[in-house]
């Protein structure tokens, strides 16, 4: 008798599923007035930016893809996704993990909880799980609603790349999707960064703004002319990388690093966040966060990982100096100058030519050959030149370059008037957008296997 009560007893107290405490916890999270405004925004605010700047007379040039927004459908998903990996996808990530744990704190329903679940890492999977699935939801809502806005407004036509090469719509849909796969990756690590915050701060309103001022500190990073090792060993940097995507052949290099360096910021960031929880002490109703044990066992690590990434990366690289230097600069512009001049060839229905007939070049420097060219700056100036078949002459134009520490460039045309001189070109079918008058590129931190 004894014994079969011992063996009712421990059935009795097993711990529920994490599946069953998956579920509990989504139902949660989505049963919150502020998550489903942000499930509704991320599915429909979107497509309707997308269909305002349709109806606008000026468009955001100073976005990536944006000044082809009027021009194909697949620039309103691009833009988009700047926008999101910038503010809206900080943002996202600190209301959903920022608080899955914090909001117990401020609740008092720990006990409750360890009652019901018997197992504190059920009860860390189960919320971990379910802030990740909202979190997934919110990314393909943004994504979804671009394309569909850019589509419907605008129309499936091909996408000029970041050196001037034109992508099929099909190729511009498996590129696209892609982009938007890859910053899953920073995303992530932005949220295992909130569930550390919110298992270390307790009810401290940091824990919420974790991630978002995280984030914020890796883009002051990614804006300031910083060493490239430094730049790549932060997650942050997966979230612009994307645009290597874009280029024939595709910038692969940046891209990989800064994914990997975002999964290994996931899996480390939320081991720490595991291990602060499993080690709490539930009984202490006035908890208020680990104070110390915050900084020794969640600062101090992710800083040791960042120190070891930069050491990785520039040893296994060779990457030095700001990675933007004039031999780079120069081969950029010169590609996407002949891939945009083909276009404008066609625009005004003139006698084909290729790339490799117009034997573009260009000769780079920043406005005195006291100062080096090389680093980010609007001070770039330069000479493209070009071969037309038949023609002895060699054409010129100049461009006025605006570098960032990126590697994106804006150029501006500074003549002659008739190749880049003009915001409009006259086609035999009307008045259409001058591709050489201004035109984004980007210039590639690493070295090549040429170079």
């Amino acid at each position: 008798m004894t014994t079969t009560l011992a063996h009712d007893t421990v059935v009795a107290t097993r711990p529920v599923p994490v599946a069953r405490g998956y579920r509990f916890e989504l139902v949660k999270l989505v049963s919150q007035w502020r998550i489903r405004l942000l499930v509704l925004a991320c599915w429909i605010a979107p497509a309707l930016f997308v269909a305002a700047v349709g109806r606008q007379s000026t468009l955001p040039v100073d976005t990536l893809f944006g000044r082809w927004m009027l021009a194909t459908g697949w620039a309103g998903p691009l833009v988009t996704l700047g926008f999101a990996g910038t503010w809206a996808l900080p943002l996202l990530t600190s209301v959903v993990a920022g608080d899955v744990f914090a909001s117990e704190d401020r609740l008092g329903t720990w006990r409750h909880l360890l009652v019901v679940v018997r197992s504190p890492r059920r009860i860390f999977a189960a919320k971990a799980l379910a802030s990740l699935t909202v979190l997934l939801l919110l990314v393909a809502g943004l994504a979804c609603s671009g394309v569909v806005g850019g589509l419907l407004g605008v129309g499936d036509q091909p996408l000029v790349g970041l050196d001037g090469h034109l992508l099929t719509p099909g190729d511009a849909a498996a590129k696209v999707f892609l982009a938007w796969v890859c910053v899953l990756a920073p995303t992530l690590a932005l949220a295992a960064i909130g569930l550390l915050g919110s298992v270390a701060l307790g009810r401290s309103p940091m824990g919420l703004l974790l991630p978002a001022v995280v984030a914020l500190g890796m883009q002051l990073v990614q804006m300031l002319p910083l060493p490239v090792a430094i730049r790549l060993a932060l997650p942050g940097y997966a979230f612009i990388a994307w645009n290597g995507l874009f280029t024939s052949p595709a910038q692969l290099g940046p891209l990989l690093i800064g994914i990997v360096v975002s999964l290994v910021w996931t899996v480390i960031a939320t081991a720490l966040a595991y291990a602060l929880f499993v080690r709490r002490d539930f009984t202490n109703a006035a908890y208020d966060g680990s104070g110390r044990r915050a900084v020794t066992a969640g600062a101090l690590p992710l800083a040791g990982v960042f120190a070891v990434t930069v050491a990785l990366v520039a040893a296994t690289t060779g990457a030095t100096g700001s990675g933007i230097e004039r031999d780079k600069v120069q081969r950029s512009l010169a590609t996407a100058f002949a891939h945009l001049y083909r276009m404008q060839t066609e625009q005004l229905n003139r006698p084909g030519v290729t790339e490799a007939q117009l034997k573009a070049t260009a000769t780079c420097d920043k406005g005195s050959i006291r100062v080096a060219a090389e680093g980010p700056g609007n001070d770039w100036r330069c000479v493209v030149s070009w071969h037309l078949p038949g023609v002895e002459a060699e054409g010129t134009a100049v461009y006025q370059l605006d570098v960032s520490p990126d590697g994106r460039f804006m150029a501006d045309g500074d003549g002659p008037k008739e190749v880049n001189g003009y915001f409009l070109v006259r086609t035999p079918t009307g008045d259409a957008p001058n591709p050489l008058w201004q035109f984004d590129g980007n210039v590639e931190l690493l070295r090549t296997a040429k170079e």
